[in-house]
């Protein structure tokens, strides 16, 4: 159990505050103490768990002592940070991880063999591009399965599972300094049956693992290294090592040396420790609903979650802490959600603003890529200037929502452009043939100037002198005979001596190098320069051209051809969602395209199951390993998402049909009768030991949080009333977590919002394509309605939804045109044809004025 020391420390970006461990980057004492509160209180009910000893600085201390047993677990829950400072598990699970810029500044050369490999294992047979990254290792790994398992049994040897993914960069770290070292490859591969794991492939091992590595260390993050008896129980746990002693840091080698000891010595001791500390785990992650709880009342829990997010929000660049700084779309998505019922009151006058001005500074910062599109994983400092310039699907999924949804209440079209922005770089760069969409693009690269090692954002930054000779014309009309250079680099921040500070570059790789960041609006940097703003903004478009021509012939950062139902899903939903907002017939085409590669490629309609993961061959064709992963519950929940978004923009009811199909199959996999809501994995896989409830929205939004609306939506769809009730025991199931800590699950009280101010359906009657029908279906989409139910019919080419809605045939077009039906619980007002009219009546049927 690894313990950050205060000096000498590895830290995920994610793992924004531990107070031991001094990691707390520059914030408010006021707010921290606000977030503080809000956690213990959240905690209060496990205040009692028994305290057992951790023994881990026997191993992991290069001064350590013999091991003892005996003694106390430390209190602890499954999530043990603050939700406003998550831990890594918790708040973004994907970021690449840091250490000190006062520790390990003499890290290997991060560059690319170029010798044969003398090593070959059984992890060349895998799919998983992070699992192929370890296939010349020389170490003895094993892909998760029963063959190590079996192994570790007959030998009676401790497991070493090494967790990451294929675009962490401390994961290439730890590899390139200790997975291809031979004599630690030696050590490995004769004492431990070694066990290498794709976090994104098999998200329930990794939330296991990373529960036992948080609650012992009070830490985690990538790679995450755990030590395990061959009945799969961990003893120990961490996350980087060095491969030698660093100052109070232990290195991968004495590690092992003295688990080897300890393992043949006072393995007793090893084993009931470890085995106490997983019983309390299983104890302290429930969540269970009480017998005839009901779910907490929605206006108090989102007044509460709003008030949480003021006290974190950070005033002047827009965000939840002042650095590192997250896009966190689900906290943006609420607050809009928030607005549309509190629209009159200052509160939620204060909560569009809150997310209006973040996207808005998000759009201006180096955080977003302003000349190949997309956004990059989170910014290094607090004004969204220097990233860390991974890039997530997941990711560009939510914030193509996000952004879009900030069109809607604001009017604004650079929200609107940004979405299409997004979207664009996804098309372009994270699509598949197949129709499938790529899990992310990683931020180190070689650099154009040439070399062998690889760089943090070598594809991304530029020199001023590059940008001189790449605009170096001189502007018709400019004032001093300025050229196109010289005005993009006004706009964008360019300076001669690079524009990124020290402190945001601990290990030199972007000196003398510029992040893109608007620095004025077109207007003034139009006014500079003596140019009409029009003028001013076609050449920027046209700088921007060539500066992205020029970037395609950099050497690439990996690419991460794994493609995931659950991310897709997310992505599935932001092309409808935009598409339909913007009536763009591409995008929809786009998303088709998408939901029909989930069918075809991770469904598996004979077993009825979704599979995880499928991946891009040699030929660019799609391949499945065998036995394929089958799905988690995030994949459900996620496609059946995407599906009901993807029915809302099409009107084609198989999308409907499929959603209400997926839906049956996850209650069947993953319902918790007794407790209520829905556990992340199959419970019946024995290989994995802790059966948990995903209680937090991060990164990805938890997948009960996306169920709780989910089931309450069928439920209309499909005149389901047991779904409006399961949807209803889910949120009882959170309700403690709801009621302390509602930051911790925005996406949750969303649905709990919706639960409380009832769906209201939108009916419109017509062909499906018609003019008249588009028309209306403009004016619903041009508006944000969070709990609005689409629903069209159109005669005989319904029967799915007339068979679940009896009550749709009573409703039909008046006077041979489209018309549309505003109702609650199947309840309508009359009748509208006129688009304008049914605006307006829209509006006037938000909650809000219905609560009026």
């Amino acid at each position: 159990m690894f313990r950050l020391l205060p000096e000498s420390f590895g830290w995920c970006a994610s793992t924004t505050y531990f107070t031991k461990a001094r990691l707390v980057p520059k914030q408010h004492p006021g707010r921290i103490r606000m977030i503080r509160v809000a956690w213990r209180r959240s905690a209060s009910t496990n205040s009692r768990v028994e305290r057992a000893r951790l023994f881990d600085a026997a191993f992991l201390r290069a001064e350590s002592p013999p091991l003892n047993s005996g003694g106390h677990v430390r209190r602890f829950r499954r999530v043990l940070h603050p939700p406003g400072e998550r831990s890594p598990l918790h708040h973004h699970p994907q970021t690449a991880c840091y250490l000190s810029s006062s520790v390990f500044m003499s890290m290997a050369s991060k560059g690319t063999p170029s010798t044969p490999h003398k090593h070959t294992n059984r992890l060349a047979e895998e799919r998983s591009p992070y699992l192929l990254q370890h296939a010349h290792n020389p170490v003895d790994w094993y892909p998760w399965g029963q063959d190590a398992f079996d192994r570790a049994k007959n030998e009676d040897k401790p497991i070493f599972l090494s967790v990451g993914y294929s675009t962490c960069h401390w994961c290439h770290v730890m590899e390139r300094e200790s997975f291809e070292d031979t004599e630690i490859g030696k050590i490995l591969s004769d004492n431990f049956v070694c066990i290498k794991v794709d976090r994104e492939e098999r998200p329930d091992v990794d939330k296991v693992y990373m529960t036992f590595v948080q609650a012992t260390s009070g830490g985690g993050g990538w790679p995450m290294s755990v030590w395990l008896t061959p009945d799969l129980r961990p003893f120990i746990g961490g996350t980087y090592f060095p491969p030698t002693d660093h100052a109070r840091r232990p290195g991968l080698k004495t590690v092992l040396n003295r688990i080897i000891e300890q393992w043949q010595n006072n393995r007793p001791a090893l084993e009931s420790t470890g085995a106490r500390i997983l019983e309390e785990l299983k104890k302290g992650t429930v969540v269970a609903a009480k017998p005839g709880e009901s779910p907490p009342p929605a206006p108090d829990v989102a007044k509460r979650c709003f008030q949480q997010l003021a006290h974190s929000y950070e005033e002047e660049y827009g965000g939840f802490r002042d650095a590192p700084k997250f896009p966190t779309p689900v906290n943006l998505m609420f607050l809009m959600s928030y607005w549309s019922v509190n629209r009159s009151t200052s509160e939620g006058v204060e909560a569009l603003r809150m997310a209006l001005h973040t996207l808005r500074m998000m759009a201006l910062g180096g955080i977003h890529d302003h000349v190949a599109q997309g956004f990059h994983r989170y910014s290094t400092d607090s004004s969204w200037h220097v990233p860390h310039f991974e890039k997530m699907l997941y990711d560009q999924a939510q914030l193509a929502v996000a952004y879009i949804t900030a069109s809607q209440v604001s009017g604004e079209q650079l929200f609107a452009d940004v979405a299409k922005d997004i979207l664009l770089y996804v098309s372009r760069d994270l699509s598949d043939n197949s129709g499938g969409f790529y899990s992310a693009e990683d931020a180190d690269s070689v650099a154009a100037s040439g070399g062998p090692e690889k760089r943090e954002g070598a594809f991304c930054v530029w020199t001023a002198s590059e940008v001189r000779e790449l605009l170096p014309d001189v502007v018709e009309g400019a004032t001093g005979a300025a050229t196109q250079a010289d005005i993009f680099s006004h706009h964008y921040g360019v300076k001669e001596q690079g524009n990124v500070a020290p402190e945001q570059d601990p290990h030199g790789e972007l000196q003398g190098q510029n992040v893109l960041i608007v620095r004025y609006s077109v207007e003034l940097t139009a006014a500079r320069f003596g140019l009409r703003a029009e003028r001013a903004e076609e050449l920027l478009a046209e700088a921007r051209g060539k500066m992205a021509t020029a970037r395609a012939g950099r050497p690439r950062p990996h690419l991460d051809t794994k493609m995931l139902a659950s991310w897709n899903g997310l992505m599935l939903s932001a092309y409808a969602t935009v598409g339909a907002v913007l009536g763009d017939k591409a995008l929809l085409e786009r998303a088709v395209r998408a939901g029909n590669f989930l069918r075809e490629h991770l469904w598996d309609a004979e077993r009825q199951t979704i599979l995880r993961s499928c991946y891009r061959g040699d030929e660019m064709e799609v391949q499945q390993i065998s036995p394929p992963i089958s799905g988690f519950l995030d994949d459900y929940a996620f496609v059946v998402c995407g599906a009901l978004h993807l029915y809302e923009a099409t009107l084609q009811t198989e999308w409907l049909q499929w959603a209400e199909e997926l839906q049956l199959r996850q209650d069947a996999l993953f319902w918790d009768q007794q407790g209520g809501g829905y556990f992340c994995s199959d419970p019946s896989d024995g290989t994995v030991l802790l059966q948990l409830k995903e209680d937090q929205d991060g990164a990805e939004p938890s997948a009960n949080s996306v169920s709780a609306s989910n089931l309450l939506r069928l439920s209309h769809y499909c005149g389901r009333l047991e779904w409006h009730q399961r949807s209803q025991q889910l949120l009882a199931a959170f309700s403690d977590r709801l009621t302390r800590v509602p930051i911790a699950l925005p996406q949750m009280v969303q649905a709990l919002m919706a639960e409380h101010y009832k769906l209201q359906q939108i009916v419109i009657c017509g062909q499906r394509d018609a003019p008249d029908t588009s028309s209306l279906l403009a004016a619903v989409h041009s508006l944000f309605l969070p709990h609005k139910l689409l629903v069209h019919t159109d005669g005989d080419a319904d029967g799915f939804l007339r068979e679940r809605l009896p009550v749709l045939s009573s409703m039909s077009r008046r006077g041979g045109v489209a018309t549309a039906y505003v109702c609650q619980d199947f309840t309508c007002s009359p009748p509208v044809t006129d688009p304008q009219e049914l605006r307006r009546l829209l509006l006037d049927g938000s909650p809000e004025r219905r609560a009026e």
